[in-house]
Formats: C-alpha cells, sequence, structure tokens
C-alpha cells in the first residue's frame, strides 16, 4: 500500500524507455479484411457508417468548442504540475479533405475507392519523429506491386504534425483528439485480394519487425469487386 502511494496517477513512473508506436486502422469491423462490392451498396455501408461514426468527435465545430489552434511544425510542450488539465490542439476532420466524409459521405466506397484512416498508439510523453514529423507510406505487401497503382494521403503529404505531442495522459489531456493521416486507395486492382502494408516513416520508428504486424506499420488486405 505504501508503495502504491509513491504512484503517480497521471504518468509512469520510469519513462527511461519509450516504445515506438503501433498503429491501427478504421474502419475496423471484421478483421483486416476490407471487402465490398460496388454496385451492392450493403457491402460497403457497414464501412462508411463506422467512419463516420469515429470522426463524429473530429467534426470541426467539435473540435472548435473543445481545443485550441496551435502552431504547427512544433512540439506542443505545456508546463505546471502535472495535475493540471492540459489544453489539445484542434484535428477538424475537414483536414481530411476527400477523405473527411463531408462532400463524399461515403468515403470513396461507392465509387471502389475506400479511404482507410490511420492512427498512432498513445504514448504518454512520446516525441515522435525528433523533431521531424513521422510520415506515412503505402505498398503491396505481398503479390504484384501493380496491383496499387495510386494511394492519395491527408492531411498534407501525410504526416503527424509535431503539435499534436506530447500526449499527457487521459486524467490531464481530457480532450486529447489523436491525429490522423487518411489513405485514399484511388487505383486498386478490382476483384483480387491485394495485401497492402502501411508504415510509419521516421527517426525513432521501428517498422520492420516481422513479429509484430503493428509496431510502426499495419497489414491489411483490400478485395475491391464489381
Amino acid at each position: 500500500y505504501v508503495m502504491l502511494l509513491t504512484l503517480s496517477p497521471y504518468t509512469p513512473t520510469y519513462r527511461d524507455r519509450v516504445s515506438p508506436p503501433g498503429v491501427m486502422i478504421r474502419p475496423y469491423l471484421n478483421g483486416f479484411t476490407i471487402a465490398f462490392n460496388v454496385s451492392q451498396p450493403s457491402t460497403w455501408q457497414p464501412y462508411v457508417d463506422s467512419m463516420h461514426h469515429f470522426l463524429a468527435a473530429y467534426d470541426d465545430k467539435v473540435q472548435e468548442e473543445k481545443n485550441i489552434e496551435c502552431v504547427s511544425g512544433q512540439y506542443f510542450i505545456q508546463g505546471g504540475n502535472e495535475s493540471e488539465e492540459k489544453k489539445a490542439c484542434q484535428f477538424k476532420r475537414s483536414l481530411l479533405q476527400n477523405c473527411s466524409g463531408i462532400e463524399d459521405p461515403t468515403f470513396g466506397y461507392s465509387k471502389g475507392q475506400p479511404c482507410i484512416l490511420l492512427k498512432m498508439n498513445r504514448i504518454i510523453g512520446y516525441r515522435p519523429g525528433a523533431g521531424v514529423p513521422v510520415s506515412v507510406d503505402c505498398k503491396v505487401q505481398k503479390g504484384n506491386e501493380s496491383d496499387l497503382r495510386s494511394v492519395d494521403f491527408y492531411p498534407g503529404n501525410g504526416t503527424f504534425d509535431l503539435m499534436y505531442y506530447p500526449y499527457y495522459g487521459k486524467m490531464t489531456h481530457v480532450n486529447y483528439t489523436s491525429p490522423l493521416v487518411a489513405m485514399h486507395f484511388t487505383d486498386v486492382k478490382r476483384n483480387s485480394l491485394v495485401h497492402i502494408q502501411c508504415s510509419l516513416n521516421g527517426k525513432g520508428i521501428i517498422n520492420n519487425v516481422n513479429s509484430d504486424r503493428f509496431l510502426g506499420r499495419i497489414i491489411f488486405t483490400l478485395s475491391i469487386g464489381k
């Protein structure tokens, strides 16, 4: 009991080695295969609904009410007592442009050009990229490289802006909204299983450990039928 009294409820006691982040995708419904037929809305509507539900917290009005505008390109380091509530930077869904669901409420699924969101795991105190934004790229994980002909990334060139870091923990960073990178698969081979790997790239990032498919990368399958 006495030992427990020495532990902080806000941050880990020891942070001499912070593990590199893992990643996750949205939508995530039935494993890591996203399969649908363009001509059958019932096959892609669940993905669309999942995306809208996930992005509700990113609505521009919600972000403007809860969070502040920050200076892009630099870490948002906040001092003060560790128990003080921390401010959070706005991440508006409009930043995701063609993958925001605003202009195209089907996120490209109705056209066979699905949007998939990539989210980096939260790690208290972590400053990814050592001062340089972490970027994302995607490629065919196994099979013919020509099966994936075009991917657009949002926001910008597909990076996680430094201003969203470091994260101070759920007890004090209550309105924190994880930054996202949207991947818009605009030209993928149809009627085929396309195995895709999307990876984080940056200083301190590890993305090549075969025993961990989520550490710095994620592998999923797209199956887009007519």
